[in-house]
């Protein structure tokens, strides 16, 4: 029972206290593809921090890249949401250029120090320009510093199970809608690794690709169970 006159403790926590940077260099294997780069084995406790980990949709969209390096060959890409930059990293092999992007000032700081690590390896095959940049989805300001930095339109979009919060959906797609119709003339696509987890964000996704004026296909024999998930890879472009 609390004594008369003894004041309640208030215990304040630094933000650092939900954020765990244990990070551990981990090897990927995709095809003849063998990639190490820093990530975690398990989540921190603040939900703004997904991109720490390597999640199914990566592995999906790697696997499904490996396979089709021919079309990756001499293209610049931005890939969107890319967290420790797994995707990004593979793409470097074969790409002229790669921009990853994301929102969180604690992941990019994780996704830089992949990008060096990646460009300091002695054994390194990363033969493109690989960039860090932050970029909220549905910042206009942001995504238009970007476009403007890069002064040849991208030939790829690419997202890896980046369909979590069905508020960020919408915004995914008006970022996605403005960078295709930059890239109109050399026919730019987005290449979505979509990870099904909750039937209402499996109708989100094709709802708001076709409002925002996209047309979505499911890319034949993508279809597979990645960690006891079902993911799929799409192809959208400008309907």
């Amino acid at each position: 029972m609390e004594r008369e006159g003894e004041d309640d403790e208030i215990v304040c926590l630094d933000e650092s206290f939900f954020i765990n940077d244990n990070y551990q260099l981990t090897p990927f294997t995709f095809g003849s593809h063998v990639l190490e780069l820093y990530c975690l084995q398990s989540a921190s406790t603040d939900f703004d921090l997904t991109g720490q980990l390597v999640w199914p949709g990566a592995v999906l969209l790697n696997d499904y890249l490996s396979k089709n390096a021919e079309t990756l060959q001499g293209s610049s890409v931005i890939e969107l949401g890319s967290g420790v930059g797994i995707t990004g990293m593979l793409c470097s092999r074969f790409c002229r250029e790669v921009v990853l992007t994301d929102h969180n000032e604690e992941v990019l700081k994780i996704l830089k120090k992949n990008i060096e690590l990646q460009e300091s390896s002695q054994n390194s095959l990363c033969c493109a320009e690989l960039k860090a940049e932050k970029l909220e989805w549905g910042n206009s300001d942001q995504l238009n510093s970007i476009l403007q930095r890069h002064s040849t339109e991208f030939d790829l979009v690419l997202g890896a199970d980046i369909c979590f919060q069905q508020s960020s959906v919408p915004l995914l797609f008006d970022t996605v809608e403005k960078i295709l119709s930059v890239g109109r003339e050399n026919k730019c696509k987005f290449i979505l690794a979509y990870v099904s987890r909750a039937k209402v964000m499996d109708t989100l996704v094709i709802s708001e690709a076709i409002r925002h004026g996209l047309q979505i296909n499911e890319v034949t024999g993508t279809r597979a169970v990645v960690q006891n998930l079902e993911g799929v890879v799409f192809e959208i472009t400008l309907a």
